[in-house]
């Protein structure tokens, strides 16, 4: 075999499927765990992974990577650039390696998932590789972050948010349960390999690759563009279910998944990926922002894909291009607004220069989001810094467990953004989160936010209650991270508050 091209054994040597004698094939695979759309064996045998590899091509490959990475980590130490980077940049680091690093390892009980109980071997195959690829992003990412604990204490955070109770953590797991570890194989796939990783990955690794490269991290670059490597490929297992489904009469279930998937992960995507690229990064080092590379990496490359596979544009389409200008703006102001309750210190990201560049990216950004910060820069310039500060919790959605935030020059739509079930009245961030919880009520509706929490009398009703609810000592509560430099710099150039 050793002598023959891989494409004259690889379809035989990866076939192993077989007809079970002990046990019944719905005993071998469940169909509620491994086909609940019941998918013929001459459909799922049509299942064909577009991108083949060996186990021996596949530990060369990963070994020379992991080589490079920590080569280049070790080099990159030799520069100083921790020890030299502003606290902005810290603070990059510690929100990707906080929200990133264990949700891998979900991602690793996916994809076992997906090979135990795939019904197709080149399924089963794919998501073996796919298995070790999250094992080793999980593992190269807690590695980096636990080398940086010498540069910040809360870097451990990359360990310990997701067994917190910090709103975050509340957050990525009702997420991350939803879509990586309560569905089936097949949904399982769609949302995860298709939905998320072909729809956003490319944006937090690539996009913020770029940005860190800029910025001269070029241990932080080669770490997560490496990882991205990994990712272009088993997100692949998804694109062939969703043809067979296509092929076979299930297109209905197939848009429903991938319209699910698509935006529950969009909401957990935006907060990490468009307040760092439009806040954190420090503005000369900006490659783009946050819309400009949504639309290249993907609107049209997930518009193309969508439809070349068969399936419609989500329904929200529209309304979810019009979201990329307006969400993450505002989750930017509630978390600096909360910024104790936060494990580094938030940037605001809005000096003058600053200001400017939102503008000419968003145009009206001054004129909606800009009036928030008006009056928010006019307190601390007046000596009031502690009015910028939370005195109690926010209404939060009770779909992606963010806080509900709106355009300041918006409307708020309560038919469309709230509704009654079985007695309790559940609010949303928007009509499109309000469908989703629709779709499966009872998937949903037992699960409280942060602010139910409190409302219910589980948390001590005072702001400290609340931090230590949350698992932040004293010392690991944000704080600003410029020490309001942005704002006393508006001094001479007064706010539109100011001059009023």
């Amino acid at each position: 075999m050793a002598l023959l091209n891989r494409s004259q054994w690889y379809d035989l040597a990866r076939d192993t499927n077989w007809t079970p004698s002990f046990v019944s094939e719905d005993d071998l695979f469940p169909p509620d765990v491994a086909d609940p759309f019941k998918m013929s064996k001459e459909a799922w045998a049509e299942y064909d992974e577009p991108y083949k590899v060996s186990y021996r091509e596949y530990v060369r490959v990963q070994r020379d990577k992991d080589a490079g990475v920590y080569a280049v980590n070790t080099a990159a130490a030799r520069t100083r650039f921790m020890e030299e980077c502003n606290n902005r940049w810290k603070s990059l680091l510690k929100f990707h390696f906080g929200a990133v690093s264990l949700a891998e390892s979900c991602s690793q009980q996916s994809e076992g998932r997906m090979a135990r109980f795939g019904k197709a071997p080149g399924m089963r195959n794919m998501a073996t590789f796919g298995l070790l690829d999250e094992i080793r992003h999980g593992q190269s990412q807690l590695y980096f972050a636990h080398d940086n604990l010498k540069h910040g204490q809360t870097f451990n955070w990359g360990h310990k948010l997701l067994g917190t109770e910090e709103w975050g953590s509340v957050m990525a797991r009702s997420t991350l349960d939803d879509v990586f570890l309560g569905r089936d194989a097949v949904t399982t796939a769609i949302m995860l390999t298709f939905a998320f990783e072909t729809g956003f990955t490319n944006m937090q690794f690539i996009g913020l690759a770029a940005d860190a490269a800029e910025a001269g991290d070029t241990s932080f670059s080669n770490l997560i563009s490496s990882i991205q490597t990994d990712e272009s490929r088993h997100a692949q297992i998804g694109a062939p279910l969703l043809k067979m489904m296509v092929k076979h009469g299930l297109e209905k279930e197939a848009q429903k998944a991938v319209d699910i998937g698509f935006w529950r992960t969009y909401r957990f995507f935006t907060l990490l990926t468009g307040c760092t690229i439009d806040y954190f990064t420090p503005l000369e080092k900006r490659e783009a922002c946050f819309r400009e590379f949504m639309e290249e990496w993907i609107i049209h490359q997930f518009e193309r894909t969508v439809l070349d596979l068969g399936l419609k544009l989500p329904w929200y389409w529209d309304y979810f291009i019009e979201d990329i200008n307006m969400f993450h703006h505002g989750m930017q102001a509630g978390m600096w607004n909360f910024r104790p309750t936060v494990w580094f210190d938030v940037p605001a990201g809005v000096s003058p220069r600053e200001r400017d560049w939102l503008e000419s990216k968003y145009p009206g950004w001054n004129d909606n989001w800009g009036r928030v910060w008006d009056v928010i820069t006019k307190n601390i310039n007046a000596g009031k810094p502690e009015l910028s500060l939370p005195m109690t919790m926010p209404l939060i959605c009770n779909l992606n467990n963010l806080p509900i935030v709106k355009n300041p020059n918006g409307k708020w739509d309560p038919d469309g953004q709230s509704l009654v079930y079985k007695g309790r009245r559940y609010y949303f961030q928007s009509h499109v989160d309000k469908w989703v919880f629709e779709q499966y009520p009872e998937r949903y509706s037992a699960h409280t936010t942060v602010t139910d929490r409190l409302a219910m009398g589980q948390i001590e009703p005072t702001v400290e209650g609340i931090l230590t609810y949350m698992g932040l000592s004293e010392v690991e509560r944000g704080k600003d991270a410029e020490n309001y430099a942005w704002a006393y710099a508006h001094r001479a150039q007064p706010t539109k508050a100011a001059a009023e």
